[in-house]
């Protein structure tokens, strides 16, 4: 159980989540309690384990720009922060904000969610299988937040009620933002017509799409197509290690293992039928998702369902805006996102992240997942600059 606490707690800090200089605490309960590392609060923390139904939790001061905007949002909306992006909807439902470091006041919040923001502290979340759980959901809420953060100022920029107070911290946080990667790595090159070929290649793709930031460790998903089999990241998979957790799904379904596929698998086959594609990598690059909900038709009847029912005819730079969810539903991704990439090659979804094809490996696919990330950093910006 260390182990996976020392495990996780490395990851906060390599995917840039955690702060260097204040690292993250990970407990975890088997026989006993242990923790990744030495430090007064676990005595705090450590009650939240007899409170909570939980045999894991994660406690970490975020690095920044993340910092700043989470102070800011839980100044904002001092009691939940509720952002609208796919995966607060699908895994948060909202954020809680508590002000008090005790374990009657985290506790009270983690009892109805995930993961809990303490101002000027941290973020708490917890698990009851693995501390993978816990930094699944601090992820989640970091990238939910993010996402927010810009998503609001923008929108506030366009009606001009931006306040001093935001533009101060939009200011800081900006000043703090990365600066953006633009060279793709070398990926393996085709002929990809084996299985270990093709196996080899997607753990390299799914190690540098985390790499690159251009998704949370846990999220995302890819693809390979092998004659008429589909080779899948498993749903729930890390793209970052997805040794023995890609599955062989044959397109005429004759096998049980998309049972345990990515919930996106339909999806995948069905742009495998209408084109010549046969790769596949889905990223949740955070500017594609702020510009994914950026729209400016105020009096839309379809306001607030936008991510299941826009209307809109909306692209970046070519590459279509489509509404769906996750799943196989009537509003489903799987029937929005097939007839975009057909023709594109790529395609966004409403508030949840971008598709890329190529035809022969994944050198294609991952050089469209920058470039179209980075044209929609740069493309935020330049609207920013129209509203000022």
């Amino acid at each position: 159980m260390k182990d996976l606490c020392e495990k996780y707690a490395a990851k906060l800090l390599a995917q840039g989540l955690a702060s260097s200089e204040d690292a993250p605490l990970i407990g975890g309960l088997d026989a006993e309690l242990v923790w990744n590392r030495e430090d007064p609060r676990t005595e705090v923390l450590a009650g939240l384990f007899d409170r909570l139904s939980i045999n894991s939790l994660v406690f970490s001061r975020p690095a920044e720009p993340y910092q700043t905007i989470l102070d800011f949002l839980a100044e904002r909306w001092p009691g939940t922060i509720r952002p609208e992006d796919t995966e607060t909807r699908t895994f948060l439902h909202d954020i809680p904000v508590c002000r008090e470091f005790t374990a009657d006041a985290m506790g009270a919040q983690l009892e109805k969610r995930k993961v809990v923001v303490l101002p000027g502290l941290g973020v708490v979340s917890c698990g009851s299988v693995s501390p993978e759980q816990g930094f699944v959901y601090l992820s989640s809420a970091l990238f939910s937040c993010f996402v927010l953060f810009f998503s609001e100022y923008l929108n506030r920029a366009r009606q001009g009620t931006l306040d001093h107070d935001y533009r101060a911290a939009f200011e800081r946080a900006v000043s703090l933002l990365p600066a953006p990667r633009t060279a793709p790595p070398a990926l393996a090159p085709a002929p990809l017509d084996t299985e270990e070929k093709a196996l080899t290649a997607i753990f390299e793709a799914g190690r540098q799409v985390v790499g690159h930031g251009l998704v949370d460790s846990f999220f995302g998903n890819i693809s390979l197509r092998l004659g008429d089999t589909i080779l899948i990241s498993q749903t729930g998979s890390s793209l970052d290690e997805l040794e023995g957790c890609v599955d062989p799904c044959p397109m005429d379904g004759s096998a049980t293992t998309g049972l345990t596929a990515s919930s996106e698998l339909t999806a995948h086959e069905d742009v495998y039928r209408r084109s010549d594609s046969t790769c596949i990598l889905h990223g949740h690059p955070r500017f594609t998702v702020i510009m994914s909900m950026d729209c400016a038709k105020a009096d839309c009847p379809n306001r607030g369902e936008c991510h299941i029912r826009c209307t809109e005819c909306r692209t970046v730079d070519g590459v279509p805006i489509v509404p769906g969810e996750v799943g196989t539903g009537p509003t489903g991704l799987c029937n929005t996102l097939p007839p975009a990439m057909a023709s594109e090659g790529a395609a966004i979804v409403h508030g949840h992240g971008l598709f890329t094809a190529g035809t022969a490996d994944f050198n294609e696919p991952f050089a469209r997942l920058l470039d179209i990330e980075n044209r929609c950093r740069e493309l935020y910006f330049e609207r920013i600059a129209e509203y000022a």
